[in-house]
């Protein structure tokens, strides 16, 4: 099975273990099989808006294994790279949660409420009573030189209703009224996921993740293997079509994909054979014969047409063509 070969599960929250305040189907029983394998178990997670005990809390309610030594969260990187920046007692403008302020004050610094304070950082995360006066009051501090951290750029969140805008839209806001680039301390950056993989001691974690561009990115970063799980934001189309950096090492549709084997991808003269999917490039596009609802149809497909574009730096856009046949090709 998949997770046999790890000592360590890290995993995103939002769209992999829940969507919303319910647990997304056959996450909760996967999670809790882990121990019995002696895999150790992180959640890594971007959001900034709740506590690693709030986050527990909810984990366990869900029926998930959690306790908040178990969780890190982007709000604890953000402040700890704010920090990093500013020395201690320095005024900060916090966009975001009431867990993001006490997480600045936890580093010594001390808190304003607007521009007109004069504030020598801006810290922004993802809080849902974020509004055009806080976004405001941060365009102004930046504007007049104050150094700014993002604790993520998530572009979107599942939520149980759907994809909700997320911290990341926020953060384009305040840069289109400033022109600058925030510091990002949480996902693609390595930190979290090197943080969770040291604390269990962790030398072959796996990290999971329902988004290409922080989850997947940002443990290909850390050197880790990673797995795109098709229950929250991407697909295994835009896993296809994703950059180089941004290319997962296995496909699943859930968590509980982790206790089956995977199965094995074989190059051959023609093309890439998965189970009794075949795939096969011509120039830009790429022909897959099996049925587009079997996943291993995609998985031939994505590693078929990355062999072919071993190095990109933009997400491609290949024509997808299937195709059933009655043979089967050596």
């Amino acid at each position: 099975m998949l997770i046999s070969g790890f000592d360590a599960l890290l995993s995103d929250l939002d769209g992999v273990v829940y969507a919303g305040n319910g647990a997304i189907p056959k996450a909760i029983e996967a999670l809790k099989g882990l121990s019995e394998h002696s895999v150790a178990l992180a959640y890594v997670t971007n959001n900034a808006s709740r506590s690693p005990k709030a986050v527990a809390a909810h984990l366990s309610e869900l029926g998930a294994p959690a306790s908040a030594g178990q969780v890190f969260g982007s709000a604890d990187a953000g402040a700890e790279l704010l920090a990093q920046k500013l020395p201690r007692g320095s005024k900060i403008l916090v966009v975001g949660s009431s867990y993001l302020r006490d997480c600045v004050t936890a580093f010594g610094m001390e808190l304003v409420t607007s521009h007109r304070d004069g504030p020598q950082g801006v810290i922004q995360g993802f809080d849902p009573s974020i509004g055009w006066k806080d976004l405001a009051e941060a365009a102004f501090a930046i504007n007049r030189g104050a150094v700014w951290v993002a604790t993520n750029t998530d572009q979107t969140i599942p939520r149980a209703e759907g994809i909700a805008p997320g911290n990341g839209m926020l953060v384009a806001a305040v840069q289109a009224a400033t022109t600058v680039k925030p510091f990002v301390a949480g996902k693609p950056e390595p930190l979290l996921f090197q943080r969770a993989a040291e604390n269990f001691e962790a030398t072959r974690p796996l990290v999971v993740g329902d988004r290409l561009d922080t989850d997947i990115l940002g443990g290909n970063n850390a050197g880790y293997s990673t797995a795109l799980v098709l229950t929250g934001v991407d697909t295994a189309a835009t896993a296809l079509a994703a950059r180089t950096a941004e290319r997962p090492d296995f496909l699943i549709r859930d968590l509980g994909e982790l206790y089956v084997p995977y199965p094995t991808i074989k190059a051959t003269g023609f093309g890439i054979r998965c189970g009794s999917a075949f795939a096969s490039v011509n120039g830009e596009s790429i022909t897959i014969d099996g049925d587009e609802n079997d996943l291993n149809a995609w998985r031939a497909a994505c590693a078929a047409w990355w062999l072919a574009h071993p190095h990109v730096d933009e997400a491609t856009s290949p024509a997808t063509v299937f195709v059933q046949t009655v043979g089967n090709r050596a």
